[in-house]
């Protein structure tokens, strides 16, 4: 049995997963989807100075109180902000480290950084972001479950750089790239750099950018192989 630990994107949840968790328990193994604060079912926490050092506690917080050792650590979107942070802090607890269409920071980089100019939008009040629009391939039913659950973002969590303490964790690395994609991809960049590089694993996934909702029997049979 592989244990499976989701670092999800802006503006989600826990619940953007939904789709996975029976896909991969019916195969024998299990995934943690924890939402950050000030998302999700979390929402109400949400204050202007929750940032990405928030959702790396988030995330650590579970990994302790869960005991949790051999992790497959998933960071999809933003949440590979997260999840570098966290496989930063305890390498030892991984067994395998995954971006999903994912921002990948070097140590004093922050998702404002790797985004550039075509970026999530000024914030609302100062402080939260709105949703950027879904993959135009969002099936209806999908996109009506989705838009009552998304949430503004706290803004520092695109504006905080992250900070490293240690080299590249010692554990392997995979980048998936999602390549149903419209218009410019911030996300090319790091399927550029990664796709020939022995360190890492690539593989492209012919879905859009958020395939545990478009794409989940494709995405789940992707994460059996690294299981």
């Amino acid at each position: 049995m592989a244990t499976f630990l989701i670092c999800h994107g802006a503006w989600g949840g826990g619940w953007a997963w939904r789709k996975l968790r029976p896909l991969m328990r019916e195969a024998g193994h299990e995934m943690f989807t924890p939402t950050y604060t000030g998302l999700g079912e979390r929402a109400h926490l949400a204050h202007p100075l929750v940032d990405l050092e928030t959702h790396v506690e988030d995330i650590l917080a579970v990994i302790a109180a869960e005991d949790l050792h051999d992790l497959i650590l998933v960071g999809h979107s933003y949440g590979g902000m997260v999840a570098t942070g966290v496989a930063d802090r305890v390498p030892e607890r991984l067994r395998h480290l995954l971006y999903l269409d994912a921002f990948v920071p070097a140590d004093g980089q922050s998702l404002a950084d790797l985004a550039g100019p075509g970026g999530p939008a000024a914030p609302v009040a100062g402080w939260l972001v709105p949703p950027l629009p879904p993959a135009p391939d969002t099936a209806p039913e999908d996109l009506a479950w989705a838009a009552s659950r998304r949430r503004h973002h706290p803004v520092r969590c695109f504006t905080q750089p992250l900070r490293l303490r240690h080299a590249a964790p010692p554990v392997p690395r995979s980048y998936v790239h999602c390549t149903r994609k419209e218009g410019p991809d911030v996300f090319r960049q790091f399927a550029d750099r990664f796709r020939d590089d022995p360190a890492w694993r690539f593989h492209a996934l012919d879905a859009s950018h958020s395939p545990n909702l478009t794409a989940p029997a494709a995405l789940a049979a992707l994460l059996l192989v690294l299981a």
